[in-house]
């Protein structure tokens, strides 16, 4: 199959020499920018979302970077950078190929990064292997339970032929990463009259700008000054199904969490929810006008506060 090279690191605009740091801060400002629900063309902002979240998929994950890099010129070998098992853009027992669509991916992402398969036992009459491969759903999604058409492309290279399934697939309200969808049916053929295998499909949440998850859990970084940490603040803070005021007391700390219960995502009901959480950090400003400084010198000066002082 024909498939178009993706360079992941114009898509993020950083440079191959880009630290993580980099990769996450670019990803996040085109995320919110290309995000279904702010852009005004939401059609397009899909699309470009999607291939904003499959390079960062690549590129923020060491394993998966060091595996795209690998490629370099040799990207459109048919061999290059596969996984050898079947089912994963590859062969099955007779060196079948399978392709998935609709998954969130790209074909090159799908060809290189994704699937695999459990091929059945050894025997003349056997149930066919069953298939594995990555599902791309977004928070919105989860919050809501969504259905997605999936295609399943698979040839057959002593015939030739190539069969297509196109077909329903659930996302069930709150469901978490890491959890498979079996699809019965909609793996490798049996012989000898068996049935076929089963497909399953590994749910990933889809990178968001504002959000990462753990199980049901929400998890949002709130960025703040020194001022703000010691003397506290009210602020809103976004989370999937709108905006909420959060109080950060007074002299809170960098990387402390503060929570508010049932409003993560639904546990299999939307009433049952995990909690989120703001995780505190604390940014000073790069550079200071001669004013800040003046008071920056002023408040060593008079402030009590000497942590070293206090340790020894």
């Amino acid at each position: 199959m024909s498939i178009e090279f993706k360079d992941y690191y114009v898509t993020l605009g950083v440079s191959r020499e880009a630290t993580a740091a980099e990769i996450k801060k670019a990803f996040r400002k085109l995320a919110r920018l290309h995000h279904p629900d702010v852009a005004k063309d939401k059609k397009s902002a899909e699309a470009k979302f999607k291939e904003l979240n499959e390079a960062n998929e690549v590129l923020s994950d060491p394993e998966k970077r060091k595996k795209y890099d690998a490629l370099g010129a040799a990207w459109d070998n048919p061999q290059a950078g596969r996984s050898r098992r079947p089912g994963n853009g590859g062969s099955g027992d007779y060196g079948q190929e399978f392709n998935f669509g609709g998954t969130g991916f790209s074909d090159f992402f799908e060809q290189y990064f994704s699937s695999g398969s459990r091929p059945g036992p050894a025997t003349r009459s056997r149930k066919g292997g069953d298939i594995e491969g990555d599902i791309l759903v977004t928070l919105e999604e989860i919050m809501q339970g969504a259905v997605r058409p999936v295609t399943l492309q698979s040839t057959d290279p002593r015939t030739g032929k190539t069969t297509t399934d196109t077909f329903q697939v659930r996302i069930p309200l709150g469901v978490p990463a890491g959890k498979r969808i079996r699809v019965p049916a909609q793996g490798q053929p049996g012989t000898g009259g068996a049935a076929a295998g089963d497909l399953y499909l590994r749910i990933r949440h889809a990178a968001h700008p504002d959000f990462h998850t753990e199980g049901h859990d929400l998890y949002h970084e709130l960025e703040i000054t020194p001022w703000e940490a010691v003397l506290g603040l009210e602020v809103q803070v976004p989370t999937l199904d709108g905006k909420i005021k959060l109080r950060v007391p007074a002299g809170c700390e960098h990387n402390q969490q503060l929570r508010v219960r049932n409003r993560g995502l639904p546990k299999g009901k939307l009433e049952e929810r995990g909690d989120f959480y703001a995780t505190i950090l604390i940014r000073f400003p790069e550079t200071i006008t001669a004013d800040e400084r003046e008071l920056w010198e002023k408040l060593r000066t008079i402030s009590t506060f000497h942590p070293r002082e206090d340790a020894s």
